[in-house]
């Protein structure tokens, strides 16, 4: 006996649909491959205007209404701060990044002859041998003209890449400075595409995204500039080279969180090595010291009251952003995890069941199997 025949029956516009969405996907993905570097300045400059917003409404809270002329007072002073530092700091900086730069041949001679305060890598753990074969694994020796060829497109590469720095910083300004203008506006309109009864809710996930992600970025770069800070001080104390160049490295490293602070302690104390071996032991100390501060005491009241997630949650975040996106996915990873975790909240939320309403109490005077005096004596 065969079992009986089932038809199953598709519409053209079922097909039509799936086609369509997977041809979307197929165009998203190819804009978003060729507008990477656009989207990471649109990134860099989300997280500046986040930054900057809460400047902006402290003014507005307090006597300039005009949101363009809070914007712009925000800005004239955060380019005073950052123009008088960098009077300050630049020339000095400037040089020892040059100083630093020359002396480096010099520090791959010693390490290659296994001289110097780090020939000792030399020497025990053959480095340069290891370096050697893992480049002579990669490339092939190259003959007079291809050199040539190559040092040409180096110098192309170099002036390209200077070009593409400041096209980039100069796009990121303006670009801040109109999220700061419009964000809000953004964010009302596309709340008001909401049917109505969604948005209130939708207001206050935008309100909790925006704490979260301002108050995170703030407290980053706040950080940052506390590590670079004490190191340049410690440095200068122990009279290493290069304090200022080397604390600027330090700000930078750690603004990726968890993973940055030690690659940059690394480089600290092997350039602390070329001065002293007392110099990189108080280098090294100093990190040790400064890192549990900063990883038990600055980050948990920063991370765990804005984005409320545990370390092994941020690690997890930071290694898979930085696996997918490089720096930038690291620095995007605390952001992006803290605002799925406001998600989820408010999805546990609404999943939720309504609790019932707790019955009204009894008049004081009932009791069970007994009425009040008054109402017996009322009766009467």
């Amino acid at each position: 006996m065969t079992s009986p025949e089932h038809y199953v029956s598709v519409r053209p516009r079922t097909i039509f649909t799936i086609v369509g969405i997977l041809l979307a996907t197929v165009v998203l993905v190819w804009l978003v491959m060729k507008a990477e570097r656009v989207l990471i300045w649109a990134f860099v400059s989300l997280l500046l205007a986040l930054a900057l917003n809460p400047g902006v409404e402290l003014l507005q809270r307090h006597g300039v209404r005009r949101r363009g002329a809070a914007a712009a007072i925000v800005y004239v002073l955060v380019a005073a701060f950052i123009a008088g530092v960098g009077a300050l700091i630049i020339p000095t900086l400037v040089q020892q990044i040059g100083d630093f730069i020359d002396a480096v041949p010099g520090y791959v001679k010693d390490l290659t002859a296994g001289r110097g305060p780090l020939g000792f890598l030399e020497r025990d753990y053959h480095v340069v041998e290891r370096v050697q074969k893992a480049v002579a694994g990669n490339g092939k020796s190259s003959s007079g003209a291809t050199a040539l060829a190559g040092g040409a497109s180096t110098a192309l590469d170099v002036t390209r890449s200077v070009l593409t720095f400041v096209a980039a910083v100069v796009t990121i300004t303006f670009m801040t400075l109109f999220m700061v203008l419009e964000g809000p506006g953004w964010v009302h309109g596309s709340i008001e595409l909401l049917p109505d009864e969604r948005r209130p809710r939708a207001r206050r996930i935008a309100d909790d995204i925006y704490r979260m992600v301002g108050r995170y970025v703030t407290g980053n770069l706040l950080i940052s500039l506390i590590a670079g800070v004490a190191t340049t001080v410690v440095l200068l104390a122990l009279g290493v080279p290069f304090a200022l160049a080397l604390g600027l490295l330090v700000a930078i490293l750690d603004l990726i969180p968890l993973a940055g602070a030690t690659l940059a302690a690394v480089v600290v104390t092997l350039v602390a090595f070329t001065d002293s071996s007392t110099s990189a032991i108080v280098v090294l100390i100093f990190f040790v010291v400064y890192q549990q501060l900063e990883n038990h005491l600055l980050q948990p009241l920063i991370y765990g009251r804005t984005v409320r997630l545990s370390p092994l949650s941020i690690l997890l975040s930071v290694l898979i952003g930085a696996e997918v996106a490089g720096v930038i996915g690291a620095l995007a990873a605390i952001p992006v995890g803290g605002t799925v975790q406001i998600l989820l909240d408010h999805w546990r939320e609404i999943r939720r069941p309504p609790e019932e309403p707790l019955a009204p109490p009894e008049p004081a005077g009932r009791l069970k199997g007994r009425e009040p005096r008054e109402s017996a004596a009322a009766r009467s």
